[in-house]
């Protein structure tokens, strides 16, 4: 199945390509070209992320085969992260990062500085294991 995933997203950032290089040539208008940007690279991105690890597992997931059982699915799932404050310090960092582009400068300053610790505070609290 992983692989049906990644051709669809990819189909959708072939897509967006398709209408965004029409949008350029026929609107020359730069905000909505830039926005066609982003949704090309929303579908390319992840889509040649999902396969690339559909060619390295090596094809299909257990829960993709038909004659899979719930045993063939059994075991450790993964490692998944306890709750942290980093991820909202970091969004609240690029939010005034944001804010700097729009009312001034000087909002970078307090978001720089967020996004700064927010990163050392997370790798911080991955390496020891627990809340920092």
């Amino acid at each position: 199945m992983l692989k049906q995933e990644s051709y669809i997203l990819i189909a959708f950032g072939i897509f967006a390509g398709i209408i965004g290089a029409v949008y350029w040539f026929w609107g020359h208008e730069d905000s909505g070209g830039v926005m066609l940007v982003g949704a090309i690279l929303l579908g390319l991105m992840p889509g040649l992320y999902y396969y690339y690890w559909y060619r390295r597992s090596g094809g299909q997931r257990p829960e993709d085969r038909p004659d899979a059982t719930v045993a063939d699915g059994a075991g450790t799932v993964d490692a998944f992260p306890s709750t942290s404050i980093w991820p909202f310090v970091l969004g609240s960092g690029c939010f005034f990062f944001v804010l700097a582009l729009v009312f001034g400068i000087w909002l970078l300053v307090p978001g720089l500085s967020l996004v700064l610790a927010a990163f050392i505070g997370a790798t911080a609290e991955s390496r020891r294991g627990g809340s920092v």
